[in-house]
């Protein structure tokens, strides 16, 4: 076992700086959060600590928004929030908000994000994208037209700081070329056929089913890793086609599982597969990539060390996650204390003001999240056929 070393990491990463580089804002920012569901209380925690974590000055929470009201009310009080609002339309277009965070059901990401667009706000959004590749276009396409305005994607898995320190390792060549990836992310929170039906299982409320709510994640790994798929084949699974409701059975509308294989643009060669119907695995957003010179394994259920084997050892080496990789010491001072979720999404608001303030975008932005949307549809239409991209 041993701590990730400090040449595996292109530079150390001040407290108040994005890995890209770039300062905190110096003023106070405001700040609307729609949705008060698991991913909101993220967002609200994110939102309440950056500041605190990385410098700059504090977010202003100025409105919380959800319905019904007592909710959002309940809500702000909760986490320090200015006001409540039932109303989202009038939330994006209030003049002391600048940055609105979106947590709402997938169908609303559309029409939520390209009013506050529209507003001049800068948008934080939860994944996936939208419910179809054309939405995804569109809404890349007005973003495209507010430079100004920054955009990014709640990818927050690419902020664990062993997936960093991973993606350091390859692009200096630390395993040689990298001739494949294989990776799957797996969860059983649909595997019990009692569950009853939701918004989720249809197109019109959940767009794609685990491409939509896993896949993309992967994807966001395994292109960060390894750069463009050309193209690809998959298959997809309906595994429980009729789930109960009250008002009798319905229809499960999207994917419980998708399989792929894909080819790069370097030409290396991937292999794929989602689910949210897999027994026993919880959060198994696991991969590994082999190199011409060695191959590293991540799994986000262990998610604060990497297994690493370079040619001429016998086997593969722990690696705990510390102060050397990026990010990591804003949070604690010691190597194998570990990092978890909630610390991914205080980073990915760091990354954002930093943006704001003018350092680059780590992103995904709108333009990149577009090219993941591509890839999950392609993977969601493919029926086992090459679909070329």
């Amino acid at each position: 076992m041993s701590q990730i070393s400090k040449e595996h990491v292109s530079r150390a990463v001040m407290p108040n700086e994005g890995r890209t580089g770039g300062s905190m804002p110096a003023t106070s920012l405001g700040v609307a959060l729609i949705g008060t569901g698991f991913m909101g209380k993220c967002h609200a925690m994110a939102w309440r600590n950056v500041a605190t974590v990385f410098g700059g000055a504090h977010p202003r929470l100025e409105v919380l928004c959800d319905t019904p009201l007592d909710k959002a009310e309940a809500f702000a009080a909760q986490f320090g929030f200015a006001r409540a609002s039932a109303d989202w339309q009038a939330v994006v277009r209030d003049p002391s908000v600048d940055v609105v965070s979106i947590t709402a059901p997938n169908g609303l990401h559309r029409p939520m994000a390209e009013a506050a667009l529209a507003a001049g706000k800068h948008v934080w959004l939860e994944k996936p994208m939208a419910l179809t590749l054309e939405d995804a276009k569109a809404m890349a396409a007005l973003a495209s037209e507010h430079p100004e305005q920054v955009t990014i994607l709640g990818y927050n898995y690419l902020r664990s700081p062993a997936f960093q320190a991973a993606r350091d390792m390859i692009a200096k060549g630390e395993i040689g070329t990298p001739r494949a990836f294989r990776g799957v992310y797996d969860e059983d929170y649909c595997a019990d056929p009692d569950l009853p039906w939701t918004w989720r299982m249809t197109h019109e409320g959940g767009g794609l089913g685990a491409l939509g709510d896993l896949g993309c994640h992967l994807v966001s790994h395994m292109t960060a890793l390894m750069g463009p798929v050309t193209e690809l084949s998959a298959i997809t699974h309906i595994a429980i086609p009729e789930r109960a409701s009250a008002e009798g059975p319905k229809a499960v509308e999207n994917e419980d599982s998708a399989m792929a294989l894909l080819k790069f643009a370097s030409g290396a060669q991937g292999s794929f597969a989602t689910s949210r119907v897999a027994r026993g695995r919880k959060c198994r957003l696991q991969w590994e990539v082999h190199g011409s010179e060695g191959t590293i394994v991540f799994d986000q259920e262990n998610m604060n060390e990497l297994w690493v084997h370079r040619n001429g050892e016998a086997g593969f080496t722990r690696h705990l996650t510390g102060p050397a990789q990026p990010d990591f010491t804003q949070f604690c001072p010691a190597p194998g204390h570990n990092f978890g979720f909630n610390e991914q999404k205080i980073i990915e608001a760091r990354d954002l003001l930093v943006a704001i303030a003018g350092g680059a975008n780590a992103g995904p932005d709108f333009a990149a999240g577009l090219e993941i949307e591509r890839i999950i549809h392609a993977m969601a239409a493919s029926g086992g056929a090459v679909v070329k991209l």
